[in-house]
């Protein structure tokens, strides 16, 4: 394994896509070149590509011919626009113990190797704590990522807060403007397994985007076992031939439960895709990307945005509504976003002042009737986007 030279032939695609999802997670400024690096071993079961940042490890295996095994270390991005760019045929791939030679058709590319012995060791995973339907999972992590934080100096906000209580899981995801929370299902290990976790939201966020959409294969969530689940500091996820481990961040996520209100002075239910549109055409004209307006009445909503120096736009939409009229703002981007992360053909927002959060919810299918306060609970739902209002001029 230690021999200098290094000898395969792998499929072009399948070399693509390993090497893409590998070198996708390097960082574009390392605090060292050598994490730049993408670790190619060869042996009798073909090739293992990983990638590790100190953070974030990756490692992926795929089918090859191996005539001389051995370990490369290559430029992970440049490798990867490299064999992207090639011909759909087998690559050769050849390495004489100072360069590598990648051969295909009349194509020919050498690169300098890197060397491998300052090369980190990736960590292991950890014993597995549960598994999930991949479609679920990803789904899960789109509906919450989109609320974190990107804010490096206030790390406990840029990730997915994670709570296990047996089969129960909650995602929760704040960047102070908005917050997501999405509760789900899965299969513990251990049926009593409990853990509070924080999981870099970026790192969740591109493993979700990675995903087979065709994949059915359930996913391994490994934090450990027992009264160790998250001791470790470390979160792995593994597909059948993909693994993935990152650092879970030591830092305490703010208390959210307290923010999500019970009741609500009125409801709305609105179709998203003509929302979607319409906040699209009349935030043209919103200074800065600053607010769009929302007057809700007579089971109307009336969107409206700009003002003297840049023109103003308004377009009125019909709507479900029950209690108490109001006109509030938001920042047009959090709205459409907020929208985007629910997978029903309607939204239900829930209101208590024009001053204080709202909530946008799937659609139920019909709104809840008023208490005798003329209070409306909040439906029962597994996803909740809680948005802050922009402050109304005057």
């Amino acid at each position: 394994m230690d021999s200098q030279a290094v000898s395969f032939i792998v499929p072009k695609d399948d070399f693509a896509s390993a090497l893409g999802w590998v070198a996708r997670s390097l960082p574009s400024k390392p605090t060292q070149p050598i994490l730049r690096g993408v670790m190619i071993v060869a042996d009798d079961e073909g090739l293992e590509l990983s990638g590790f940042d100190r953070e974030v490890s990756t490692r992926v295996r795929i089918n090859a011919e191996v005539n001389e095994p051995g370990k490369i270390l290559v430029a992970g991005k440049l490798a990867s626009d490299i064999v992207g760019s090639l011909p759909n045929k087998p690559i050769n791939i050849e390495f004489d113990g100072t360069t590598v030679i990648l051969k295909t058709g009349k194509s020919k590319f050498e690169l300098p190797a890197m060397t491998i012995e300052d090369y980190p060791v990736l960590p292991e995973l950890p014993e597995v704590t549960g598994t999930i339907d991949p479609n679920l999972f990803a789904e899960s992590i789109s509906q919450v990522a989109v609320a974190a934080g990107r804010d490096d100096t206030l790390p406990m906000l840029t990730g997915v807060h994670v709570e296990i209580d047996g089969e129960n899981v909650i995602m929760v995801a704040t960047d102070r403007f908005r917050l997501a929370v999405r509760s789900f299902q899965w299969n513990p290990a251990q049926a009593d397994a409990q853990a509070k976790l924080l999981i870099p939201a970026r790192t969740l966020a591109d493993t979700a985007r990675s995903m087979d959409p065709n994949n059915t294969d359930p996913i391994e969530i490994a934090v450990g076992s027992g009264e160790d689940i998250g001791a470790d500091g470390l979160l792995g996820i593994s597909t059948e031939s993909r693994h993935t481990t990152t650092r879970l961040l030591d830092a305490e996520f703010p208390k959210f439960r307290p923010l999500l209100p019970k009741t609500h002075t009125a409801l709305a239910s609105v179709e998203i895709a003509p929302l979607q549109e319409a906040i699209k055409r009349v935030s043209i004209v919103a200074e800065r990307n600053s607010q769009i307006r929302m007057d809700f009445k007579d089971n109307t909503v009336t969107l409206s945005a700009g003002g003297s120096d840049v023109g103003s736009a308004t377009e009125t939409l019909d709507c479900a509504f029950a209690g108490e009229p109001l006109v509030i703002a938001f920042n047009p981007s959090y709205l459409k976003e907020g929208l985007a992360a629910i997978h029903t053909p309607r939204v239900v927002f829930g209101f208590t002042m024009a001053s204080r959060p709202a909530i946008l919810l799937p659609d139920p299918g019909e709104l809840p009737e008023a208490d005798a306060e003329g209070n409306f609970a909040t439906p029962e739902t597994d996803f909740t986007y809680l948005l802050m209002p922009v402050r109304l001029p005057g």
